[in-house]
């Protein structure tokens, strides 16, 4: 079986063939970056990262491309509001989201170009469609795209001019001449600070000062780094309109050819079953829920559900996660798993690889993982435990140490030093490896004096902070408690 991917312009799932044998272009849009990325991010990210692991795993070369939006109006207000430049604002939380993301195992991309490193390829396309009667002057001294004068536009979002006529402002914005017209370049205002400023003259165009719409940034940079025509473009469901139907017009308008031949969009993030916002108080940046989540148990949360479907977040969810997780650490904690390469002909590495191959089915293919971890819990087979690792890596997962990881939670560097009685009044987030060895060796010296109402003493200690002893003829173990 090939490749399926649903594609957004065309509404259904299509078999898959790149451009080029055994080589995939694709571009994603990323973030417009002035604040922490929050979980619905972190899903967009996650999304195209599984879609890039499986196209790698699949045997494709794939150049990967995810754009950094590092010039709006956003990013302009939060700069002003702390007192400092555009691009320290941007460098900051370039590398928090570094930070964040990197935390969830999300590869880097081929390729992260910043909308202020392709100025002149934008001045470059505004041109281009200004000759060709698609872009034009406004009253304002924008620069505006004239969006009836494209045919093809809302083929992406299935709108019709006459669907969008209907929704519009009576009044004509100011400076275009129609209210469906969007932004290609933005004249100075005299508030802006000057590094929101490019001189389109120094750039030979004759625009005046200003910046960069928002839609021409991504026009510019895929045309750029992938060619005129390429594999995939992906971004969230949010997109797809006006933005990604812009870039349609923008990218078509100026060259003639197709943008990209698939297009897909991930679904949205409701927060018990509420939309996520900041007005209703149930905005959660990454940090946030890593703050109470290991960042693999977020992870398998985000991927167990289909890209494509909507995204519930909450504390009973991310539980849930974590004690499926812990079912398939379990089971490579048993036998230590055996290196292999996988064999797509074994019935349970086709029967993932069938998952996957139909538009990046993860709920199925994660359902693989379990009947492995059932073997593997009755046969104890290294080789049935390489496998459920060797599958696991196509989607970023089961990669740490399964002991480590089912001791992780709640564990955290303290002072080792600390006496029995201190370790068992302590907070839980000062337990530490350590400290919990310390207990279990001082409980075996309890059971050894015949102490066994200290032994059960510590023992319901440390099940109240989260921590389960396991008692063999090998001697002890632990875990934490989910």
């Amino acid at each position: 079986m090939s490749l399926r991917i649903y594609n957004t312009l065309s509404r259904a799932v299509e078999d898959f063939s790149p451009l080029v044998p055994g080589q995939v272009r694709m571009y994603v849009c990323g973030m417009t970056i002035y604040d922490l990325c929050h979980i619905g991010h972190a899903r967009m990210m996650m999304a195209f990262d599984v879609v890039q692991r499986w196209l790698r795993a699949s045997g494709y070369q794939v150049r990967y491309v995810r754009n950094i939006t590092d010039i709006d109006d956003k990013i302009i207000k939060r700069a002003v509001e702390r007192g400092i430049t555009i691009r320290a604002l941007t460098d900051e939380m370039i590398a928090a989201m570094h930070q964040d993301i990197g935390a969830l195992g999300i590869e880097p991309p081929t390729l992260e170009p910043r909308a202020t490193e392709y100025v002149p390829q934008m001045l470059a396309m505004i041109s281009t469609l200004e000759q060709k009667g698609l872009a034009y002057r406004g009253a304002s001294g924008d620069m505006n795209y004239a969006v009836r004068k494209f045919p093809g536009y809302g083929k992406l979002s299935g709108k019709s001019l006459d669907e969008l006529r209907a929704g519009e402002r009576v009044a004509v914005l100011d400076g275009k001449d129609d209210p469906l017209d969007f932004v290609l370049w933005k004249s100075a205002k005299e508030s802006e600070p000057e590094d929101a400023k490019w001189d389109s003259a120094a750039l030979g165009h004759d625009y005046g000062r200003g910046r960069p719409g928002w839609h021409i940034e991504c026009s510019a940079m895929s045309c750029q780094t992938l060619g005129e025509t390429f594999d995939i473009h992906g971004g969230g469901a949010d997109l797809q309109f006006p933005h990604h139907e812009n870039e349609i017009a923008q990218s078509e308008g100026a060259n003639g050819k197709p943008l990209a031949r698939f297009w897909i969009h991930n679904g949205f993030v409701r927060v018990d079953n509420e939309k996520m916002s900041k007005s209703l108080g149930n905005f959660f940046t990454i940090r946030d829920v890593l703050a109470r989540y290991d960042a693999e148990t977020v992870r398998f949360f985000i991927i167990r559900a289909h890209y494509r479907s909507a995204l519930n977040y909450s504390d009973a969810h991310l539980d849930d996660a974590r004690n499926a997780l812990k079912r398939l650490y379990t089971a490579l904690d048993l036998v230590t798993p055996a290196t292999v390469t996988i064999d797509w002909a074994d019935p349970q590495a086709a029967h993932f690889k069938a998952a996957m191959d139909e538009d990046f089915g993860t709920p199925e293919a994660i359902a693989v993982l379990f009947e492995l971890a059932g073997e593997v819990n009755k046969t104890r087979s290294a080789e049935r435990a390489g496998l459920l690792k060797s599958l696991g890596a196509c989607l970023g997962l089961l990669q740490g140490e399964p002991r480590a990881w089912l001791q992780g939670r709640r564990v955290v560097h303290a002072e080792a030093h600390l006496t029995v009685a201190s370790m068992l009044t302590a907070e839980p987030s000062v337990f530490s490896t350590e400290m919990i060895e310390k207990l279990i060796a001082e409980r075996a010296q309890a059971k050894q004096a015949k102490d066994f109402a200290a032994a059960d003493r510590i023992r319901a200690e440390l099940l109240g902070q989260g921590i389960v002893l396991k008692d063999s003829p090998k001697g002890t173990t632990w875990e934490a408690q989910s």
